[in-house]
C-alpha cells in the first residue's frame, strides 16, 4: 500500500507549504459536505492531503464542524494516516505556550455532535482504549523536534463542547481531579470516527495559552494569544513538511492495528443489517463489508 497522509488543520493552520502539483478538490460524502475542499499534492514523493477543519476563513464553530463528512472524505480519497493539528490550552506549567503536545489519551466532554458512522441497522463497537496510533504519533514527535519545537510526548486532551471557554471551577477540576494535560474543542469525535474508519490517527496539540486555572491567565491578552497561534502555525507547517520523508512512500500494515479496527467490531447479524445504512459505509467500512 502507498502512504497517503491526511492533515486536518485547526485554528491558525490553513495551508501547507511546498506541495507539488497541488489542487483543491471537492469531495462528496453520504454525510454531507466536508468543512472545505481538500488540497492534495505530493511532498518527497508521498501523497499528502490537507483539510482545514474550520474551513478557509474559519467559518465552522467546533460544534458545527462536519466531523463525519471530513473523515469519510479523507478515507474516500485514499488517505491512510490522519494527523490532527489543533490549538489548545494547557493545564500544566511545563506545557508552555508555543510547545506541542503529542496527545495519547482523551476525555470526551462533547454532547452535541454525531459521534459515530454506525447505529440502528448496523451496530459497531470499536476499541478506544488507545485512541491514537503510536507509530504515527512517533513520526509527528520526531518531525516536530527536528523543527526545533519543544515537544511533550504523551498527554491527555480534554475535549469540551464550546464555543465558550471553561469556567474557573471546570478548569480546576479538569486539571486537579481529572488529570488532563491540555484542553481543546475539536479532537472529539474526530478521533473516534477515524478509528471507526480504520484510519491511523495522531493528535498534535499546539499550546496557545494556559487555561483559566493559571494565576497569570488574566494578564494574557488576545494579541499575545494570536501571536502564539501564528508562531505555532509556522512550526506546524515545518513539522508537516518533514513528515513525508520520515514516513516514506510505502505503507506497511499498522503495528497498532488501527487499519484493522473493524474486524471484530460488527455486532449486528449480516442478515439484519440495513442496506440503506450499509450504502453510506462504502468508504469507511468498505474493506470489511466489500
Amino acid at each position: 500500500m502507498d502512504a497517503h497522509i491526511g492533515i486536518i488543520g485547526g485554528s491558525g493552520l490553513y495551508e501547507i507549504d511546498g506541495l507539488k502539483d497541488a489542487t483543491w478538490r471537492h469531495v462528496d460524502t453520504p454525510w454531507g459536505a466536508p468543512s472545505d475542499e481538500i488540497l492534495t499534492g505530493t511532498l518527497d514523493g508521498v501523497t499528502l492531503s490537507f483539510l482545514p477543519r474550520h474551513g478557509r476563513g474559519h467559518v465552522h464553530s467546533p460544534t458545527e464542524v462536519p466531523y463525519r463528512a471530513n473523515i469519510d472524505a479523507l478515507k474516500r480519497i485514499g488517505v491512510t494516516d490522519v494527523v490532527s493539528v489543533s490549538a489548545c490550552g494547557s493545564f500544566r506549567e511545563e506545557m508552555a505556550p508555543g510547545d506541542f503536545v503529542i496527545v495519547d489519551q482523551f476525555i470526551d466532554r462533547t454532547v452535541n455532535r454525531d459521534k459515530s458512522f454506525y447505529g440502528t441497522g448496523c451496530v459497531v463497537h470499536v476499541s478506544m482504549a488507545h485512541p491514537t496510533c503510536a507509530r504515527l504519533a512517533a513520526l509527528c514527535r520526531d518531525a516536530a523536534r527536528a523543527e526545533g519545537v519543544t515537544v511533550h510526548d504523551g498527554g491527555t486532551y480534554l475535549a469540551m463542547e464550546g464555543p465558550q471557554f471553561s469556567t474557573l471551577a471546570e478548569s480546576r477540576m479538569y486539571r486537579e481531579q481529572w488529570g488532563a494535560h491540555v484542553i481543546g474543542m475539536t479532537n472529539m469525535p474526530e478521533a473516534k470516527l477515524a478509528r471507526e474508519a480504520e484510519l491511523c490517527y495522531a493528535s498534535v496539540a499546539m499550546v496557545t495559552d494556559y487555561d483559566c486555572w493559571h494565576p497569570d491567565h488574566d494578564a494574557v491578552d488576545v494579541a499575545q494569544v494570536i501571536a502564539t497561534l501564528t508562531g505555532n502555525a509556522a512550526k506546524a507547517r515545518g513539522m508537516v513538511a518533514r513528515l513525508p520523508a520520515l514516513a516514506g512512500t510505502a505503507r506497511a500494515v499498522c503495528p497498532c492495528g488501527c487499519d484493522r479496527a473493524l474486524e471484530m467490531a460488527f455486532i449486528t447479524a449480516p442478515e439484519k443489517r440495513d442496506p440503506a445504512v450499509l450504502a453510506r459505509l462504502d468508504a469507511v467500512a468498505g474493506r470489511v463489508l466489500g
